[in-house]
């Protein structure tokens, strides 16, 4: 055990946590974390598509037009702006663990507030503090597995972590095609089951914090402690580990979040809030409102449901082939490329009339997106030093949000005015500037030690 402590105490020698996590093997402490973060996303990837699954019935009861859906939807994402700012503020202040803990209960408490809502302007206020609680737990969770894996490994288990939570999605939408149809308050009971993520804090006990945080924050013997149970725990499941180099020591850094849009992280913030901001709304644009336009074209709301329920099975399947690739090529052409095909395929579904080739399509633009979700999940922390990687995590997954605060309206706008179809192409247009963004300035991150 002497071999694989951060301090040699013989010589006074001190390692990096950044050394010491990347020559971990992946066994029991990091699938714990694994399972745990999959947990939450499950929940918090259903919820967030939950408005898109009891919009249709909302529609009917509450007498509201496709604008007044944009409004409500728009408001989540000016609360998903406020919360990934405020969120990644918050975890670089107080540390990942206990951001991801209060941010989860953040979002579930305001999940089941929707199901308590009576109007349209309670029902602004519940989706805005929802998105709040939505966005500053994923900000927070995609930095706490970029800190906790090893390099080689962080983005085939981001991969994973969205793999399983992406279940969340066909879950969501099976089970909203259950209750809404068959009880009148149905659609509430969606929002109560997607506040489910509230129960994630009783299994959080063994979860570390992360210790580059504490490195970074110049608490050196808090970091020593929660690297000698990882590593502990890493030989109880592999045995010996292997033997440390000779890198020198880190030191606390004081980073502010101002230092984002200095010139040293300038380009890379504004390329990275380019491309939140279009994949946002071409992501939003087709998965929050799919089963709207159906139902807007004619389908039953029953069959609608079905139909996306069917389609969302392709975002497992998606993340998984993340899971797959993510550590084995360049990230940024991955996301380049998974971008172009993501707009082929909308397109083309845009163009369908029939049954079959929607669900197909569907399915197809389904799994491309969260293909590559968790690539850019694992490539946005990639892009920042530990002092500042939540906040800058935060600012351009917030900058997206809050472009979407007015694509619900832009797809409302272009859906009554050009018809079903221009809304598909506006969607593809969204997908190709973030491939062009990404190949034209964004870095190379493949096997980069965290700072």
């Amino acid at each position: 055990m002497v071999a694989t402590t951060l301090l040699d105490k013989s010589q006074g020698a001190r390692h990096s946590a950044a050394a010491r996590i990347d020559r971990l093997p992946i066994g029991s402490f990091q699938k714990q974390i694994m399972w745990l973060v999959a947990y939450v996303f499950f929940f918090e990837l259903g919820d967030l598509n939950n408005f898109g699954f009891a919009a249709p019935e909302l529609r009917i009861q509450w007498k509201l037009s496709i604008a007044t859906i944009g409004l409500i939807t728009s408001s989540a994402f000016m609360g998903m702006f406020v919360g990934a700012i405020a969120g990644g503020w918050f975890s670089d202040k107080v540390g990942r663990k206990k951001a991801l803990i209060l941010t989860t209960i953040c979002y579930s408490i305001s999940s089941l507030l929707n199901a308590f809502a009576w109007n349209v302007p309670g029902l602004l206020v519940t989706r805005f503090l929802t998105g709040v609680g939505l966005s500053a737990m994923t900000v927070v969770a995609i930095t706490y597995i970029s800190e906790m894996f090893p390099a080689k490994k962080r983005g085939t288990y981001q991969g994973w972590v969205m793999t399983i939570g992406l279940f969340g999605i066909p879950f969501s939408a099976l089970v909203a095609g259950e209750l809404i149809p068959r009880i009148h308050y149905g659609w509430r009971l969606v929002f109560v089951f997607g506040a489910l993520g509230l129960f994630m804090p009783l299994f959080s006990r063994r979860l570390e914090e992360s210790p580059r945080w504490y490195e970074n924050q110049g608490r050196f013997a808090e970091a020593d402690k929660a690297l000698d149970r990882i590593e502990a725990r890493s030989i109880a499941d592999s045995g010996p580990l292997p033997p440390l180099g000779d890198e020198p020591a880190t030191t606390g850094k004081h980073s502010k979040f101002s230092d984002l849009f200095t010139p040293t992280y300038l380009k890379r913030t504004l390329m990275l809030i380019g491309v939140y901001v279009f994949q946002t709304l071409g992501l939003f644009g087709f998965m929050a409102w799919v089963p709207t336009l159906l139902a807007a074209r004619g389908f039953p709301v029953v069959k609608s449901l079905l139909w996306v329920s069917i389609m969302y099975f392709g975002a497992p399947v998606g993340a998984l082939i993340a899971a797959i690739i993510s550590d084995k090529w360049e990230r940024k052409y991955l996301i380049a490329i998974t971008s172009v095909v993501i707009a082929g395929f909308g397109v083309v579904y845009g163009l369908s009339n029939a049954m079959v080739p929607i669900v197909i399509l569907g399915f197809c633009v389904a799994m491309f997106i969260q293909t590559f979700a968790p690539l850019l999940y694992a490539y946005t922390p990639e892009c920042y030093p530990t002092e500042i990687r939540s906040s800058g995590s935060g600012v351009a997954y917030g900058a997206g949000r809050l472009a979407n605060s007015l694509g619900p309206m832009l797809i409302a706008f272009l859906f009554t005015h050009y018809g079903y179809k221009s809304v598909f192409v506006y969607i593809a247009a969204t997908w190709l500037l973030v491939a062009v963004i990404i190949t034209a300035f964004g870095p190379k991150t493949k096997d980069r030690v965290l700072a």
